[in-house]
């Protein structure tokens, strides 16, 4: 499945041995490649740099991005900041490649702490230079008013992997 829509892959296990994890993201990194697709592992910048991966996401209880820059070299490094204007800056300005906000919808994928909303992008979005990601219940519904919101990418999961009526990839091309 070639889709132009997928941009970035994010493996995020949370389960099993690191044996384990190396595994999958060596299997995972390989269809990645195939595709053209950067892949990014979720927490862990060690297990990002053991199989090469094209990064790491960080949330806000997992390594600081400057320890995270020292093991990954130049990969790209991204930071959850929930609905946090300062976290964002703050993720920005100590050399993120991204930031990941959210949740803006209601989502089965984890529980909804930090609710965010289309103001605070807009003001994020005015605040830092490097791509902001939207984040939680996003599916074919609702995505269009978060790109209008100038979001520059969106990170779905549960739409695609979770879904009762499509297969992944076509739960992907339902995004059009």
């Amino acid at each position: 499945m070639k889709s132009k829509k997928v941009k970035f892959f994010q493996l995020r296990l949370k389960e099993g041995s690191i044996n384990k994890k190396i595994q999958i993201a060596q299997r995972i990194l390989k269809i990645c490649k195939k595709n053209n697709v950067k892949f990014i592992i979720n927490d862990n910048p060690y297990l990002a740099a053991k199989v090469n991966a094209d990064g790491c996401h960080l949330g806000q209880n997992d390594m600081n991005i400057s320890k995270a820059k020292k093991i990954l070299k130049n990969k790209i490094i991204g930071v959850t900041c929930h609905n946090s204007i300062k976290l964002a800056k703050y993720a920005s300005s100590n050399g993120a490649n991204y930031i990941a906000l959210g949740a803006f919808y209601k989502t089965k994928t984890k529980k909804v702490i930090h609710k965010a909303s289309f103001k605070t992008l807009n003001k994020i979005k005015k605040s830092v230079k490097i791509p902001v990601v939207a984040i939680g219940g996003i599916n074919h519904k609702n995505y269009k008013k978060l790109l209008l919101n100038k979001a520059d990418f969106l990170a779905i999961s549960g739409y695609v992997w979770n879904n009762k009526k499509f297969k992944p990839h076509q739960a992907i091309e339902n995004l059009i």
